[in-house]
């Protein structure tokens, strides 16, 4: 085993938020679920990872019961579970441990959001050597409010706004500030391969 795919916070956190309504790939847990069955079939590891910001108050508090995977996911038996409390899923477990001592130098990244948590995590990654696939497809991010937008907008408020960043300009960003330097951009078809038998007769 010499690769790992991390699912970066796919969790019931951001299905609480109003702005969820908003979000970039709303099939997103079908098509992350469709790598960790692609990496359970290959034999490699899956490794999910929460954020957490305890005493915050906020949906990501541990107290508030949704800093856990979106029900659609299930942890497969071995599969490790790190719970971050930074950007990237590094700074604060014991991912790299984890990964390094597994003979693991290949990573997947894939998960919420795009440009915050999955990016910083794979430019982190890339920095301590591992060589990192981003798959954009099996990712998913919400439009940016302009700095200087004021507090408390509802999301059809902030979708009017022509100063705020689409989730388009967002991921494209992404890709353009990844690729080549901290990344290899793939699709999710690139990565997952063809459908297997069953998926093809149902």
């Amino acid at each position: 085993m010499s690769k790992a795919l991390i699912v970066i916070d796919v969790q019931e956190s951001f299905k609480q938020r109003p702005i969820w309504q908003a979000v970039s790939r709303p099939d997103i847990v079908e098509r992350v679920d469709q790598l960790v069955q692609a990496a359970r079939r290959a034999g490699d590891l899956v490794v999910w990872v929460l954020h957490s910001a305890p005493g915050s108050g906020t949906v990501f508090d541990p107290a508030s019961g949704y800093v856990r995977l979106v029900s659609e996911l299930v942890q497969g038996e071995g599969e490790p579970m790190v719970t971050k409390t930074s950007i990237n899923a590094f700074t604060t477990t014991n991912l790299q441990q984890l990964l390094t001592t597994r003979g693991i130098r290949e990573l997947v990244v894939c998960g919420i959001q795009t440009e915050q948590c999955c990016e910083t995590t794979t430019r982190v990654a890339a920095d301590l050597g591992f060589e990192v696939t981003f798959v954009t497809e099996a990712t998913a991010t919400f439009p940016i409010e302009h700095r200087d937008a004021p507090a408390g907008r509802t999301v059809a408020e902030i979708l009017a706004d022509p100063l705020t960043l689409s989730t388009e300009d967002i991921t494209t960003r992404t890709e353009y500030a990844l690729a080549g330097r901290f990344a290899t951009i793939r699709t999710l078809a690139e990565v997952t391969g063809p459908p297997t038998r069953a998926a093809v007769t149902g």
